[in-house]
């Protein structure tokens, strides 16, 4: 397997914000960029941009008017195909290998604000994409195969993923049912949440604060929402540079015209 620097973001956008990615990729110089939310048909993909930004290889995963998932690679990309694995075949999923390893790039239901499947069907829906996550994960774990999930999980995970853990147990993407469906599907597929591999439980770590904030960096009432997960087989590169190896890009933040989530790298030794 070859090293490469991975990123991950939620762009809310990518016609909107290409200027925005171009200017962070001249600092961080990404060599596989996954992107969520982009907010386009394949064909509306501002892929001339990207192009200009160094990338070279594709794969778009695109819906009219919202959702759709990109990558954009300096190495070649073979579509192996999303799975079906959301279950209102939403452009939620793309699945392609790059340089030895088999990348998920995800973007899971946010779930609306009824944390109650019964009364919301947003919610239902993000729970049975969770359910097909984790039986998808556990029936293929005995391949040892080198996957590794990246993107927009919706999910603050742990204590420290949320500015507030008592206040925000009964509020969507942080409430027991939907962290403990999360943790399955890491068991189930063995995975390691590199972000925590590489930095202690007890130290806040936030991707996302909401555009309702007047003033976001003060208020900083963030939550984890964007992951970086690897099997057993790609962890040990996926941690050799450490800490340093990881960066959330929280300053992306309080651009102009920002996304509400951050970019986060990882460095994959090779």
């Amino acid at each position: 397997m070859t090293g490469f620097t991975l990123a991950t973001w939620n762009i809310n956008s990518v016609r909107l914000r290409a200027p925005l990615v171009a200017e962070w990729v001249s600092q961080a110089d990404p060599d596989v960029l996954c992107l969520q939310e982009i907010k386009c048909q394949n064909h509306e993909f501002p892929e001339e941009a990207f192009r200009e930004m160094g990338f070279s290889h594709f794969h778009v995963r695109g819906q009219k008017g919202m959702h759709g998932v990109a990558i954009a690679s300096k190495f070649p990309l073979e579509d192996i195909g999303d799975e079906g694995l959301c279950p209102r075949e939403e452009a939620r999923h793309q699945r392609v290998m790059v340089e030895g390893v088999e990348l998920h790039n995800f973007y899971i239901p946010a779930g609306g604000d009824e944390p109650d499947p019964e009364t919301n069907p947003r919610f239902a829906h993000k729970m049975e994409f969770l359910a097909r996550l984790e039986t998808y994960f556990r029936e293929r774990r005995a391949e040892n195969a080198p996957l590794v999930l990246v993107g927009d999980f919706n999910i603050a995970p742990y204590e420290h993923d949320v500015w507030s853990h008592k206040q925000l147990l009964k509020v969507v993407s942080h409430t027991p049912v939907e962290t403990d469906a999360l943790e399955r599907i890491r068991q189930a597929g063995d995975f390691a949440d590199i972000a925590r591999e590489l930095i202690p439980m007890d130290e806040k770590v936030y991707t996302w604060w909401s555009y309702r904030a007047r003033d976001w960096r003060k208020a900083n009432r963030g939550r984890r929402l964007d992951h970086i997960w690897t099997a057993p087989g790609v962890t040990a590169q996926a941690t050799a540079a450490g800490r340093d190896g990881f960066k959330v890009w929280e300053d992306l933040r309080g651009y102009e015209k920002p996304s509400d989530h951050a970019p986060v790298t990882l460095k994959i030794e090779g």
